[in-house]
């Protein structure tokens, strides 16, 4: 756990007055550039501090952390990474209970893929000033929230996988295309495993979006990411941003994503026109991995989506952790999160790194969630249990828990939920 000295929060002060402008511009192949040509886009690994957010409470927060090889580390006594004897039992030799149909009508009448409102009907797709989420499977939520349309952990494709022809496949389909989508303002990346961060529909996004998408990620550089410089746009076209943590930005400029906003735990950035919207890149208990050789070269975390009357709470991939008590303490309480209940057993493997429903009750009341949404669950056969067990155990837990079933709920493909309305009035 790393926290800053007096020196440094002092360097923090002094350097946010005055607020400065700063672009890092990258080539296709991560080279840097000359000036750009009028597409009124940029790309940054800078963050800035809100006027609204209290810093009091700095020094009380979990920091992100590196190894002496500089690959990103969990600072919290609740990880561990399953032995190398633990991950060949379970891949040679522990019973897959899993039990997926093969039949169609019975995945059907389970698990419904329904057509989403907004491709019913696109003329309702205008996100107003209230809160409404859409499940569109796995780790894939539209949330739209105080004029904001916001897409997590993207995954459209069939497979989670490098390729298409191998890897483990969905057993429910997306319920809608890439060009189905509304309008989308932000997109929020929480890690670079390949069912979260998809090729085909990175690729499918910045077809349709190009350059009004921005997207949001990690920051990867100590010097950088601490940096308090504001990026400030002017463009006579909404902009869609990208949100990612630390080190995915290169990864995003090769795929000739613009927009990408790289971020470190409690950096903060906004989408452009929409100032009163604050993206802070959150912790979360997980790991990083997309070849052979660059585990954990890339950072990992959660996203907090702080609005004028609305907050958003997204898990992404985690096990449990204590940072959760955090975030509750200095964000909370949401009025929704988007929180795991699959791909947990066999525990003793997965326990540091996916949580299970009873521990995602638990973090929707350290994160003082007022609803939370079930996600990462219902798509893909990524681990052992039963592929209907999670639901059933999660309405266990807030049984057991003496919390109405209503706060924590499940959606079909597809379906959405009003949350609050335009007037404030809240749906249970």
């Amino acid at each position: 756990m790393e926290k800053p000295s007096s020196s440094s929060k002092a360097a923090l002060e002094e350097r946010t007055d005055p607020v400065e402008e700063r672009e890092v511009l990258r080539g296709a192949e991560g080279g840097d550039v000359g000036p750009p040509t009028p597409r009124k886009s940029s790309s940054s690994r800078s963050s800035r501090k809100s006027f609204r957010l209290d810093y009091r409470l700095e020094e009380d927060v979990t920091k992100s952390c590196q190894d002496k090889h500089g690959r990103w580390t969990n600072p919290w006594s609740t990880w561990r990474f399953p032995s190398c004897p633990l991950m060949l039992r379970f891949l040679l030799w522990d019973k897959d209970h899993s039990k997926v149909p093969t039949n169609k009508e019975a995945l059907d009448s389970e698990l419904p893929v329904m057509e989403p409102y907004f491709v019913q009907n696109p003329d309702l797709s205008d996100s107003g000033p209230g809160l409404r989420v859409t499940w569109l499977g796995h780790a894939t939520v539209l949330v739209e929230m105080d004029g904001l349309n916001i897409l997590t952990d993207p995954i459209f494709s069939q497979r989670a996988s490098p390729i298409q022809l191998v890897g483990p496949k969905r057993y429910r389909g997306p319920p809608c295309t890439v060009e189905q989508l509304p309008r989308i303002d932000a997109v929020v990346i929480s890690h670079s495993h390949y069912d979260h961060l998809d090729v085909g529909s990175v690729a499918s996004l910045n077809a349709r979006f190009g350059g009004e998408l921005r997207w949001y990620e990690r920051s990867v550089s100590g010097l950088i990411s601490h940096s308090l410089q504001f990026i400030s746009y002017v463009s006579d076209t909404p902009v869609c941003c990208r949100f990612v943590p630390l080190g995915l930005m290169d990864w995003m400029m090769k795929m000739g994503c613009e927009n990408v906003i790289e971020l470190d735990w409690w950096d903060e950035n906004c989408v452009p026109g929409h100032d009163d919207v604050t993206f802070v890149c959150t912790p979360s208990q997980h790991w990083s991995k997309r070849s052979a050789l660059d585990d954990n070269t890339t950072l990992w975390g959660s996203w907090s989506i702080l609005g004028p009357e609305h907050r958003f709470f997204f898990a992404g991939d985690t096990g449990y952790c204590p940072s959760f008590q955090e975030i509750g303490r200095r964000f909370g309480p949401f009025d929704l999160a988007a929180i795991p209940i699959g791909a947990y057993m066999p525990r003793d493997v997965m326990k540091g790194q996916h949580i299970d429903p009873e521990e995602a009750v638990q973090i929707h009341q350290d994160l003082q969630a007022k609803h939370s949404v079930a996600i990462h669950w219902g798509t893909f056969t990524l681990t052992y249990e039963y592929y209907l067990e999670p639901p059933v155990r999660l309405r266990a837990a807030l049984e057991q828990k003496g919390l109405h079933p209503k706060s924590f709920f499940t959606l079909h493909h597809g379906e959405s939920r009003l949350i609050t309305a335009r007037g404030g009035e809240v749906f249970e």
